[in-house]
């Protein structure tokens, strides 16, 4: 059975009443989820799952999406298979890591825009994150180019849109995936497609804002050189102007 990604379909969902279709030890699954797994270098979401009637409680403290279900490990002992369940994450986790998300984003689009190289590597945290890139050079005067384009790009408030293809049409899309590496699954049969209108365009299965001007601002707080032509930006977030 399926489980349900209700996070796919609305990342502004924090709750959601859910029923328990497997357990296997503290871990257990369910049809639908709010609960984001982590990939792609985005973080887990963090919350609680409670039953009958909030009397009982637990703690996700792991997640694990093993092919098409979502499996949430948690502090107690779990509740049986057919039991209804109320899942609720940690929001202000979630919409940092939504803003964080988005920020990396802008950056890749800026970057392939204005240099056309791929991203090597990349992770997030809740108000910062770093992102590499198949770069030579990047001295000062790039890099505050580069703060100050993305900056302008968050405060020109581009709307995001998430849908789904088919695989061959999505992959018609030139530049689709800006990995070096295409991370998708081979089987996968519909891509879910993140697009900063008029800004960036990429395959990608995490949470993201609706507007780009909620992730704030950001600072190029340093960079590293990871290779010849591989180099690392830290980012940092700064406060939200919605």
């Amino acid at each position: 059975m399926k489980t349900k990604l209700l996070y796919h379909i609305n990342s502004f969902t924090y709750e959601c009443t859910a029923k328990v279709v497997a357990v296997e030890g503290d871990e257990i699954a369910l049809d639908a989820t709010v609960f984001y797994p982590g990939g792609g270098g985005q973080m887990a979401d963090r919350g609680t799952i409670t039953w009958n009637n909030q009397e009982d409680q637990g703690s996700v403290i792991a997640m694990n999406k093993r092919g098409d279900i979502v499996w949430h490990t948690i502090d107690c002992a779990p509740p049986a298979v057919g039991t209804e369940v109320v899942g609720t994450i940690d929001w202000d986790f979630r919409y940092q890591m939504m803003r964080t998300h988005t920020a990396l984003h802008i950056l890749c689009g800026i970057i392939w825009k204005e240099f056309g190289v791929q991203v090597t590597g990349g992770q997030m945290y809740p108000d910062h994150a770093r992102m590499d890139f198949s770069m030579e050079n990047l001295n000062r005067e790039r890099i505050d180019a580069i703060q100050d384009m993305v900056n302008e790009a968050i405060e020109a408030d581009y709307p995001i849109r998430v849908y789904s293809l088919p695989r061959e049409k999505a992959f018609a899309i030139p530049d689709l995936v800006r990995t070096r590496i295409n991370l998708l699954p081979p089987d996968i049969e519909e891509v879910r497609i993140v697009e900063i209108v008029g800004l960036d365009l990429q395959a990608d299965g995490g949470t993201h804002v609706n507007h780009t001007k909620e992730v704030g601002s950001i600072e190029i707080a340093r960079t590293e050189n990871k290779g010849r032509i591989n180099k690392r930006l830290h980012i940092v977030l700064r406060d939200s102007r919605t």
